[in-house]
């Protein structure tokens, strides 16, 4: 696991490992200076969100072999890029969000209150969900 923060000041957390994400493909959303796109946001995807990347030139659903990549399906686990996934809200077609996996470097670029909004896990200490900003 990674000494990584989430965006509610825990530890990051697992996002997925079926299919196994992460720029690192390590199942979390770890980020570091190769990962330019910061691929920091745990998405639970939709048919809305694949749609919309699609239509937007970032194509999810289409396998490519030779990136060991089988394409995405509703439901799976993703590290997106946070950039993308903000620009999916802005469009009405953001879907889930895992707050305890999504890297605490996403908050460069998405408020934790946008992303509170589409949060699809309940951390054990709700009370963590009334806090401000970490740090």
């Amino acid at each position: 696991m990674s000494d990584q923060l989430n965006v509610l000041g825990g530890p990051l957390e697992l996002c997925g490992t079926d299919p196994v994400t992460g720029f690192y493909r390590d199942g979390c959303c770890t980020s570091g200076p190769e990962d330019v796109g910061s691929h920091t946001v745990c998405a639970v995807v939709t048919r809305e969100f694949l749609q919309h990347q699609h239509d937007v030139g970032n194509d999810l659903i289409t396998p490519h072999p030779e990136w060991h990549f089988r394409g995405l399906t509703p439901g799976d686990r993703w590290c997106v890029v946070a950039v993308r996934w903000l620009q999916a809200h802005m469009d009405g077609a953001a879907c889930p969000v895992v707050l305890a996996s999504t890297n605490a470097t996403a908050l460069e670029i998405v408020p934790l209150a946008v992303l509170r909004q589409y949060a699809a896990d309940v951390p054990a200490d709700p009370s963590q969900l009334e806090e401000g900003e970490p740090g």
